[in-house]
C-alpha cells in the first residue's frame, strides 16, 4: 500500500520552542464573572426617594377632593359595530351615582355609531351643543379663537375621554370647535333622546332633578374642599371661620413583592468556588433580574404602577403624534419642580428627531457624572420598562419626587431579617434529599403619588414618523 505524500502532515521546519496549545494545558484561565444581558441602568429606582415603610402599609391622607367625574369610559367590540359598557355612562358627571343599571343599558343603546376621517369638524363653537360624544378610537383636538382672532389649541382628547356631556343638563352652545386629529370612531347621543329616556324613566328623571338641584360644594381650582378666608378688609368685620376637611378614606398602598426560590447543588457550593463563589454568583444574578421585575412593577403594575396611577387630569395628548418639544413644554407647566422625565429610548430618539428638524439641539444635564439628554433642564432618563403599544405609541412620564414637595415616592422596608439590600433579603430554606441547597430571595416595594399633580403622562406619542 502506497503513502501519498498528501497523507503525511511534515512541518516544513521543526519546532523550536512549546506551541500554545500544549502551554494553555498548564495555564490558568482569566474569566469573567457571569454576565447579564437583562440588566438595564434602573434609573426609576435610583431617582426616586425611598421612604421606609415599617408596617408594610403606607397611607396617602389628602384633603377632601370631590369627585367630578372626569374618568374615561370603556367600549366593547363585535367586530366593526362598538358599543360602550352600560355601567362606564357613570363616568358622566350627571349619572356618576346612579344605580339603575337596567336604565343604563337602555340609554347605552340608544348611542349612535360615526366614523370621521382626519380633518373633520366634528362640532364647532357657537352652534348648539345637542349631543354628548364618546371617543371609541382615535384622537380629536380642541380649537378655540384667541385674543386676537387667531385659532389657538385648547387640548387634545383620545380613546375613553367624552366630551359634551353638558348637554344631558338641557341644551347648551359649542364654546370650542373639535376636529378629528386622526380618523375616529364616536359614539353619539342626541340630546333629544336622551330627552325620551329621561321621560320614560322615573329613576333617571328623579335622579337628574336631584342633581341639577344641589348646590354645588366650594370648592377650589383642583376640586379641593374651599378654606374660607379672609383678606383685603380694614377695621373689625366679623372674620369667617373654617375648617380642612379630609378625606374620610384614603388611599393605602400595600407593599408589593417579587420572590423566587434559587437552588444550588451542595456538590457545586462546596467544591466549584475558585475563583468565584458560586452560591454569591448565583445570589447576584437573581437579584438583578428581582430588581429588574421591581421597576417594571413601579411603572405597570395595574394596582400602584405610575401609569396606571395618573390622575386622568394629567394625562395629556400629544398635538400632533410624534413627541415634539411643544408637548414636553405642555408636559413640565402642568407641575412644579419637575425632577425628570421617563421614557423608552425609542421615545427619547423620536423626541431628538423632533428638536433636530427645528433646528433644536438641548443642552444636556449632568447626572451621576454622565451627560444625560434634557429639555429645559429637565433630564430625561430611558426606561425600557415603559411599554410600546402595536401601533407604535408609547407614553412619557413627568414627575416631582419626594415627600417634602408632594411629589412621587418609592415604598420599601429597609432592616429586613437576612437583608442583602434595602428592601431585599436572602433567607436560607432547607437542603433537600436531592443535596439541594434553597434559598428565599424576596424583594418588597411600591410607589405612592402624595398628590395628583406630582405625576403627568404624555400619552400615545408617535414613533414611527
Amino acid at each position: 500500500m502506497s503513502v501519498s505524500e498528501s497523507d503525511l502532515e511534515v512541518d516544513e521546519k521543526p519546532r523550536l520552542s512549546l506551541g500554545t496549545a500544549g502551554a494553555r494545558a498548564l495555564s490558568t484561565t482569566t474569566k469573567s464573572v457571569p454576565q447579564m444581558q437583562g440588566i438595564t441602568p434602573r434609573w426609576l429606582l435610583k431617582k426616586l426617594p425611598w421612604v421606609q415603610v415599617s408596617g408594610g402599609a403606607y397611607r396617602v391622607n389628602r384633603r377632601l377632593t370631590y369627585t367630578v367625574g372626569d374618568g374615561r369610559v370603556t367600549f366593547v367590540s363585535t367586530g366593526d359595530q362598538v358599543r360602550v359598557i352600560p355601567q362606564e355612562l357613570r363616568e358622566l358627571p350627571l349619572l356618576r351615582d346612579f344605580t339603575d343599571d337596567g336604565v343604563l343599558g337602555a340609554l347605552a343603546s340608544r348611542f349612535e355609531q360615526r366614523a370621521y376621517a382626519a380633518g373633520d369638524i366634528i362640532a364647532e363653537a357657537g352652534q348648539p351643543a345637542d349631543r354628548v360624544y364618546l371617543i371609541a378610537y382615535g384622537k380629536v383636538s380642541k380649537l378655540g379663537t384667541g385674543q386676537y382672532g387667531d385659532e389657538m389649541l385648547l387640548g387634545g382628547l383620545a380613546d375613553g375621554d367624552y366630551f359634551g356631556d353638558q348637554a344631558l343638563a338641557g341644551p347648551a352652545i359649542w364654546e370650542f370647535t373639535v376636529k378629528a386629529v386622526t380618523p375616529c370612531i364616536l359614539l353619539e347621543l342626541p340630546f333629544q333622546s336622551f330627552q325620551q329616556m329621561n321621560g320614560q324613566s322615573e329613576p333617571l328623571r328623579a335622579h337628574i332633578q336631584d342633581v341639577l338641584s344641589q348646590p354645588r360644594p366650594a370648592q377650589n381650582p383642583r376640586g379641593e374642599a374651599e378654606i374660607s378666608l379672609s383678606s383685603g378688609h380694614s377695621g373689625e368685620p366679623d372674620l369667617s371661620g373654617t375648617f380642612v376637611d379630609y378625606e374620610t378614606s384614603p388611599r393605602e398602598y400595600e407593599l408589593a413583592v417579587a420572590q423566587t426560590v434559587l437552588r444550588i447543588h451542595t456538590r457545586v457550593a462546596d467544591l466549584y468556588n475558585q475563583p468565584m463563589n458560586q452560591v454569591d454568583q448565583q445570589l447576584r444574578l437573581t437579584v438583578e433580574a428581582l430588581r429588574e421585575r421591581q421597576e417594571y412593577d413601579l411603572i405597570n403594575n395595574r394596582d400602584f404602577g405610575l401609569l396606571y396611577n395618573a390622575d386622568l387630569s394629567q394625562r395629556i395628548q400629544t398635538r400632533n403624534g410624534p413627541p415634539t418639544p411643544d408637548d414636553l413644554d405642555d408636559l413640565v407647566s402642568r407641575r412644579r419642580k419637575t425632577r425628570f422625565f421617563l421614557a423608552h429610548p425609542r421615545t427619547i430618539a423620536a423626541f431628538g428627531r423632533e428638536c433636530t428638524s427645528r433646528g433644536l439641539y438641548p443642552d444636556p444635564v449632568e447626572v451621576d457624572g454622565r451627560m444625560m439628554m434634557a429639555w429645559r433642564g429637565v433630564p430625561i432618563f430611558p426606561c425600557d420598562k415603559i411599554p410600546i403599544t402595536e401601533q407604535n405609541t408609547s407614553s412619557i412620564l413627568a414627575m416631582r419626587t419626594g415627600e417634602e414637595s408632594q411629589g412621587v415616592i418609592g415604598l420599601h422596608h429597609a432592616g429586613l431579617p437576612d437583608e442583602r439590600e434595602p428592601g431585599l433579603n436572602v433567607r436560607f430554606m432547607d437542603i433537600s434529599e436531592k443535596a439541594i441547597l434553597s434559598y428565599l430571595v424576596s424583594a418588597y416595594y411600591s410607589v405612592a403619588v402624595l398628590v395628583p399633580d406630582a405625576l403627568g403622562v404624555l400619552e400615545n406619542v408617535e414613533l414611527g414618523r
